[in-house]
């Protein structure tokens, strides 16, 4: 069993960052890969970012490109989202998931994941 936990969400004004955690316990994280997934009000959860267990590959989804960053601390048994520039429609609650399948490259879809978080809820005013 692997649990995950959030933390850091919160709410910010547009413009601003924040950086969220997910601490995860049992299992053997570092040979996991991450995912990082969100869901608006009324809406159906989406893809947000991924890592590799090694940290080396990283996927973003396109909206969140080149102001949203994942990264990994093996060590610590955690994984990160820095979110930059904010924007309203970045609002919703956002997941952890850990993939303990042990592949090579992240995956995007939500199915692949099978261990997940309670969530962070990130309100972003305008």
């Amino acid at each position: 069993q692997v649990q995950l936990v959030e933390s850091g969400g919160g709410l910010v004004r547009a413009g601003g960052s924040l950086r969220l955690s997910c601490a995860a316990a049992g299992g053997a994280f570092s040979l996991y890969n991450m995912g990082w997934f969100r869901q608006a009000p009324g809406k159906e959860r989406e893809f947000v970012a991924a890592i590799s267990r090694s940290g080396r590959t990283t996927y973003y989804t396109g909206s969140v490109e080149g102001r949203f960053t994942i990264s990994r601390d093996n060590a610590k048994n955690t994984v990160y989202l820095q979110m930059n520039t904010l924007k309203p429609e970045d609002t919703g609650i956002y997941y952890c998931a850990a993939d303990t399948r042990i592949r090579g490259l992240p995956r995007q879809v939500m199915s692949e994941y099978d261990y997940w978080g309670q969530g962070t809820q990130v309100t972003v005013s305008s």
